[in-house]
């Protein structure tokens, strides 16, 4: 894939979530929300400070994140559904 996020953003690709509940009800598509979890795809350099020094971010591509439910804007990258975010808008990484 051919983009690099600039700044402080973020690209990152949603994990898809599970389809059944744990009492083993299936639920369709259209009845699942979009999950906040998510995993970095490629990140910017990082957001230029007050003193024009770049602070590098703390996610890197790869990282399992958890994010906002209506952070970032949906993108279509060579057909897959990806989100273009701050790295404000990221909650934390998981371990």
């Amino acid at each position: 894939m051919g983009f690099r996020p600039l700044h402080d953003r973020v690209l990152v690709k949603r994990v898809d979530s599970e389809a059944k509940t744990s009492g083993g009800i299936i639920i369709p598509d259209t009845a699942q929300e979009k999950p906040m979890e998510g995993e970095v795809v490629s990140c910017g350099p990082g957001a230029r400070g007050e003193d024009g020094k770049i602070q590098p971010l703390d996610v890197k591509a790869g990282d399992r994140v958890l994010f906002g439910k209506w952070s970032g804007t949906e993108v279509k990258l060579d057909g897959q559904e990806l989100i273009i975010m701050k790295e404000s808008d990221i909650m934390g990484v998981i371990a």
